[in-house]
């Protein structure tokens, strides 16, 4: 049997188990019995996509059902491209359902969640190993409606109406906008197969209309700026292993279809322009997503802005890739497409990690304030440790390995100086600096999201008398913990492992690893240039952290002082007079309010001699919301308004509009051809 072949087998596992589900009774038992099977499954995907990756060879494994379009049938197609892609969604469904086996029982209507959970899995794959655009679209639309669903899962709460119905028009967006992109792909000849459409010629404008389809249609899923407005509404309304998987791993397959559309179905029919509009959205959306986050005490939305950011910086390292692509610039071409599928997976990992952190923090406090939480430490350690892992890895400090895929992106931006275009030359390095404030501004997001929730004292009752979660969610994540480290350790590995793909998509890739002077070194380049060594890292943060312990031990004074400490003039048992989210971030907002945030701040004072008490309130909003959805959403109506009469019309008036609209469609089918 085929890797392919069990591929395919497992994800009928997948929707056995999402069916047999619907029609069991639902227990505590076969909830447990159900994420271990799902946890099981995922596993066995995992272990059958590996060897596809590490020993593809440039030799696909390929399949086509006689079933689907009846000219066409569904295909099928595993490569090293789609087999990472694998890696990336059944490690990500492995641990959440690890993670669900304890946390999933505790859901009020488990029957609103199991029987989508298995099927958003089996479509997540079915995405990543369609080759035609029929089967591609249709496996897109169950992975948005599986999706769908269990955002709903608690449909009763109006906020979870909200990002129900601007995640499911967001949804339908991007489908229309990728539907039309196939449609020029395939040409007039309707040849749907990709292998048909990697030798279908396009017109001179095809590369600019399907680059901007690609941005609109897999942008809108992955989160691309401004189309990012439905992740944070659907990722906290979402259960939390749900939003892990959304964030984690339904992101990444979004873009999974724009790389497999741009990189490999047009292939070089997109000219040197191509990578300006990819490098100034990335960069805006990293930069917008950030700031979004530091402005948030609603840890998982803070979590969903930290996402856009994330998937900001990746598509800064595939505009990268694709200027040095283009322009035959091979060496950086390699590691700016290495950056960026290495800053695929690591995302999977700690972006799944804090989310699963999240939702241990919300079901043992019932919170995702993180102004109603704080001392958490000291209730919840093992959390709180696993969470400060995931947090210093996303924040790209080493030795984790968020560290290692942005140095790569920015060894690709020191690069620029080779791309022969003046605007490209210019536009890189303005990315580069974009890059790194939003880098800074990550971590600065960081120390108020772990600080605010798990340290100083609890400002609550439900924070004061939290429990640690069940071993079941604390194994899961060790070992997403685990392999952050381990990748900002040991980032050879991981960068061979990975490429097969980036020459797949770039017909060249990195030295092998290995074979440099020290395998442990990360050389993008040759060693003259730069190179990356994660364990002396280590090794120095360690032993400088333990000299500086056994300094203090040994020299410090050993008179002991005790006395008061100084509270600034507040009861030392008040909780009030610790930082909050809001005084953490005021500089910031103060900065980007009038600009960015849109922010408006309104003083209540009392006036001298009254006793009420005084109110301070911000309002923010975000620039998509401001500048395009809602006047988007006001012409929609107006334009709606104005054309009521067409539902008055009689008979004939119907039929005249009718046969005017197919004379106009057949005139653009005769203009097309």
């Amino acid at each position: 049997m085929t890797a392919l072949q069990v591929i395919l087998t497992g994800l009928v596992l997948l929707l056995c188990l999402a069916a047999f589900s619907c029609v069991i009774r639902t227990g505590k038992a076969w909830v447990r019995l159900y994420y271990g099977l799902s946890a099981i499954i995922s596993t066995g995907l995992l272990i059958g996509a590996v060897p596809a990756l590490l020993f593809s060879s440039g030799h696909p494994q390929t399949m086509i059902l006689p079933v689907g379009l009846s000219w066409v049938g569904t295909h099928f197609r595993l490569d090293a491209l789609s087999a990472f892609f694998l890696i990336v969604v059944n490690l990500g469904g492995m641990m959440t359902s690890l993670y669900g086996i304890g946390y999933g029982v505790h859901a009020a209507q488990p029957r609103r969640i199991l029987p989508f959970f298995a099927a958003f899995l089996c479509a997540m794959n079915l995405v990543v190993i369609a080759d035609d655009a029929f089967t591609f679209l249709l496996s897109w639309e169950f992975m948005s409606l599986t999706s769908w669903m269990l955002v709903m899962s608690n449909h009763r709460d109006p906020e979870t109406q909200k990002a129900g119905l601007t995640y499911f028009t967001m949804a339908a967006f991007g489908t229309l906008m990728l539907l039309f992109a196939f449609g020029i792909l395939a040409g007039a000849d309707g040849g749907y197969s990709f292998e048909a459409i990697r030798g279908h010629s396009l017109p001179a404008w095809g590369g600019a209309i399907i680059l901007a389809l690609a941005l609109l249609g897999a942008g809108s899923k992955a989160g691309l700026f401004p189309l990012h407005i439905w992740l944070p509404l659907a990722h906290p309304a979402a259960p939390s292993h749900v939003s892990a998987l959304m964030s984690g791993v339904m992101t990444k397959v979004a873009i999974y279809g724009f790389i497999r559309i741009v990189f490999d179905l047009v292939g070089n029919r997109i000219g040197w322009w191509g990578p300006v509009p990819i490098l100034i959205i990335g960069a805006a959306t990293a930069l917008i997503g950030v700031l979004y986050a530091l402005m948030q005490h609603d840890l998982k939305r803070l979590l969903a802005y930290h996402t856009v950011e994330n998937i900001g910086i990746i598509f800064i390292g595939l505009g990268l890739a694709l200027a040095f692509h283009i322009n035959g610039l091979e060496a950086g071409a390699a590691v700016a497409m290495t950056a960026a599928l290495l800053h695929i997976f690591n995302h999977s990992l700690f972006k799944s990690l804090l989310f699963l952190g999240s939702g241990s923090v919300l079901h043992a406090t019932g919170e995702r304030d993180i102004d109603h939480l704080g001392g958490l430490i000291h209730r919840m350690p093992y959390t709180a440790f696993f969470f400060l892992i995931g947090s210093v890895a996303i924040s790209a400090l080493p030795p984790f390995n968020g560290f290692v895929s942005e140095w790569l992106t920015f060894q690709a931006i020191l690069a620029s100086p080779e791309l022969p275009q003046a605007l490209l030359k210019f536009l890189v390095p303005a990315v580069g600096a974009v890059l790194a404030l939003s880098a800074a501004l990550a971590a600065t997001c960081f120390v108020k999201a772990f600080g605010v929730t798990f340290l100083g004292r609890a400002r609550t009752a439900q924070a004061g008398t939290a429990r640690e979660t069940d071993r079941f969610s604390l194994t899961a994540m060790a070992i997403l913990a685990i392999l952050c480290l381990l990748i900002g350790i040991l980032p050879t590995v991981a960068v061979d492992g990975i490429g097969p793909a980036v020459h797949q998509l770039v017909s060249a890739g990195l030295p092998p690893q290995g074979d440099s002077h020290s395998a442990l070194s990360l050389i993008p380049f040759s060693s003259e240039k730069s190179s990356y060594n994660g364990l002396i890292i280590l090794g120095f943060l360690l032993l400088a952290g333990s000299m500086t312990a056994w300094f203090i031990h040994h020299f410090a004074s050993r008179v002991i002082r005790r006395g008061p400490a100084w509270d600034c003039g507040t009861p030392p048992e008040s909780a009030a007079s610790q930082y909050t989210s809001g005084s953490f971030s005021q500089p910031i907002r103060r900065i980007f309010g009038g600009t960015v945030f849109h922010a408006r701040e309104k003083v209540d004072m009392p006036a001298p001699g009254e006793t009420r008490a005084a109110h301070f309130s911000v309002k923010m909003s975000d620039p998509a919301w401001a500048f395009i959805f809602t006047p988007l959403n006001n012409l929609l109506e107006k334009t709606t308004e104005r054309l009521n009469f067409l539902q008055f019309l009689t008979i004939r008036r119907y039929l005249s509009l009718m046969f005017a609209t197919l004379i106009i469609l057949l005139i653009m089918v005769v203009v097309w051809r």
